[in-house]
């Protein structure tokens, strides 16, 4: 019997549980480790979702018609023509993208960094991750001509990569990639015959100012499928609904009947009282526009306070334009931090911080990084409040971070990174209070 595939917990799911226990056990924690948005549920949703509780019908595999006809409404207001017939929805896009890997079979081509669970999938769907890394600044999109020399020595060496996952906006660096990259990425799949498979569950962070992020939908249409849900713009995490919009032609057309085939085996149908309210929030009416722009405001203004903190100590960051993700390297502090904490990478520094400090972050390896590398990623949509109030008052606040609970999180982050940036010499025997 052939062995199983080896398989760990989720990176952030296994962090989150760390530090919950933790919390259990009477220490003061702060999570940064988690993607979660630490909002209330928008009223307007919770009573669809309440009146749908009687649906209890399996439905059609692909989802209803009324949430596939709102989601390619919500595709064709950001430019992307979308046909009902070619959505595709699931309990969260995690299955869905990883239903996508087994639908389009062959190896999977990840962006270096990238977030924690597509390396993983490719290997539980049988597959080979084909590791390329980024450009400095564009996260989330594997570097063009770095992915044509990877998947021509892929290929031969035996390999069969088909697919490119890329993210837009990133997770973990906050960042966008450019529409030239993009247009490049399109033009090497095509050369290369590989299916895009474009995450885009961050498009509605991209914060004020900000050009929309650019889709590789644009640039190449007949090969790119692109998948979204309202974990991140509705903080419904807890809601597990994703949806998918396959490429019209051929290619799409098959790989519907795969992926509905793999989700038949799989999930059936997503949850109906779900799709009942999911369908409402695709469709936009004013009150889930508004909870969206105020979400997006309070992700802004916490994230840029917390990266004024990293970069206070000298830690290096990209400038953050989408998200609640901060991906700072530690790197320029190497020899404080091997001095001071004999810490020499990221592990030992995400270790470090929630050990000593408990402050919960990952380290870059979680994202396929190098191991000797000192990049972390902190999430700050956790510090918007413990109870409802708290975070209904984080929502409508003309400034939050004046609000107590918020102020005192970013301020304990601020004082523990001040210790943690100061060299053997300045310290004492004792850890500074913090």
């Amino acid at each position: 019997m052939p062995e199983p595939v080896p398989v760990t917990m989720s990176p952030t799911l296994a962090a989150d549980e760390a530090l919950e226990r933790r919390r259990r056990a009477g220490e003061q924690v702060l999570s940064l480790a988690s993607g979660e948005i630490g909002l209330p549920v928008l009223p307007a949703l919770r009573d669809r979702l309440a009146a749908a509780a009687g649906r209890n019908a399996y439905g059609p595999v692909a989802g209803s018609a009324e949430l596939r006809a709102a989601a390619a409404g919500y595709w064709g207001r950001r430019g992307h023509p979308a046909d009902p017939d070619l959505v595709v929805c699931g309990p969260g896009s995690k299955p869905l993208l990883f239903a996508l890997m087994l639908a389009v079979g062959g190896d999977v081509v990840v962006p270096v960094p990238s977030w924690v669970s597509y390396a993983a999938q490719a290997r539980l769907a049988g597959a080979r991750p084909v590791e390329v890394p980024t450009l400095p600044g564009e996260g989330g999109v594997p570097d063009p001509a770095a992915l044509r020399a990877a998947v021509t020595a892929a290929r031969a060496a035996g390999a069969d990569p088909r697919c490119v996952v890329v993210t837009l906006p990133d997770n973990p660096t906050g960042t966008i990639a450019t529409a030239r990259t993009l247009r490049r990425l399109a033009e090497a799949a095509r050369d290369l015959d590989l299916v895009i498979v474009s995450d885009e569950i961050y498009c509605d962070l991209v914060f004020e100012g900000g050009e929309p992020a650019p889709s590789p939908a644009v640039f190449a249409p007949e090969r790119t499928v692109v998948t979204t849900g309202l974990t991140k713009n509705l903080a419904l995490g807890g809601w597990r609904t994703g949806v998918a919009l396959l490429p019209a032609g051929p290619l799409g057309r098959r790989l519907r009947q795969r992926l509905t085939a793999v989700a038949s085996q799989i999930w059936s149908t997503a949850p109906a009282p779900v799709q009942e309210a999911a369908a409402y929030a695709f469709e936009e009416p004013p009150e889930v526009v508004g909870y969206v722009a105020a979400a997006l405001r309070l992700h802004e203004t916490v994230v840029r306070a917390a990266a004024g903190s990293f970069a206070a100590i000298g830690a290096e960051l990209t400038p953050v334009r989408a998200t609640c993700y901060l991906y700072p390297d530690f790197e320029p502090l190497r020899e404080q931090l091997l001095r001071a904490h004999g810490v020499a990478d990221a592990v030992g520094l995400a270790t470090l911080l929630a050990e000593r400090y408990g402050v919960g972050v990952l380290p870059g390896t979680a994202f396929g990084e190098a191991g000797g590398t000192l990049r972390i990623r902190a999430a700050t949509s956790r510090l918007y409040g413990a109870t409802e109030a708290e975070q209904n008052a984080a929502l409508t606040k003309s400034d939050p971070l004046r609000l107590p609970w918020i102020k005192a999180s970013l301020d304990r982050l601020a004082a523990v990174l001040d210790d943690l940036s100061r060299s053997a010499a300045d310290r004492d025997a004792t850890p500074a209070r913090v």
